[in-house]
């Protein structure tokens, strides 16, 4: 088992930044990818990053490439997501999500087994 809690999220007018971080306990850590994903009212959840267990590899869905950056710190535990330039259509309630160990997309919602309870971002035009 995984626990996954993510927090940082806000209202923020269009233009500024959130840091988000997903804090992880259980099984170790450092094993796993982590993804991010969001979830808008009416809308499917969607793909917005991930970075792959040791950091090394990190990637993104097309509308957040150069405004939003993932990133991990293995020591602590924790995956962030550094979103700036926000746009109102970057509002969502954002998910973290820890990938299943083994092959499989990590653009793929089916291929993480564990979800964190999300958190609100709310991007004001």
């Amino acid at each position: 088992q995984v626990q996954l809690v993510e927090s940082g999220g806000g209202l923020v007018q269009a233009g500024g930044s959130l840091r988000l971080s997903c804090a992880a306990s259980g099984r170790t850590f450092s094993n796993y990818g982590i993804g991010w994903f969001r979830q808008a009212p009416g809308k499917e959840r969607e793909f917005v990053a991930a970075i792959t267990s040791s950091g090394g590899s990190t990637y993104y869905r097309d509308s957040v490439k150069g405004r939003f950056t993932i990133s991990r710190d293995n020591a602590k535990n924790t995956v962030y997501l550094q979103m700036n330039s926000l746009k109102p259509e970057d509002t969502a309630v954002y998910y973290c999500a820890a990938k299943n160990i083994g092959s499989g997309s990590y653009y793929s919602r089916g291929m993480y087994g564990y979800w964190g309870q999300g958190t609100q971002v709310t991007v004001s035009s």
